[in-house]
């Protein structure tokens, strides 16, 4: 089994990358590649998936915090 990376990229989308299956509510699964992006700014037309509507309008750089 290959590991899966999931990446929250800044201002935009969560990159998920390996071998995952992807539900919706009810258990179906959508048709996924080894790669794929998931919108988190709620403007895509294509959700679950990104489709780059965030571009310029969608403002969330996201760090691990660091510990003290």
């Amino acid at each position: 089994m290959s590991k899966v990376t999931i990446k929250v990229n800044d201002n935009g989308s969560i990159r998920i990358t390996g071998d995952v299956e992807l539900l919706d509510g009810e258990g179906n699964a959508y048709p996924t590649k080894p790669a794929f992006s998931l919108c988190r700014c709620g403007l895509s037309s294509n959700k679950p998936f990104c489709d780059g509507t965030h571009k310029g309008k969608f403002d969330s750089p996201v760090r691990v915090p660091k510990e003290v």
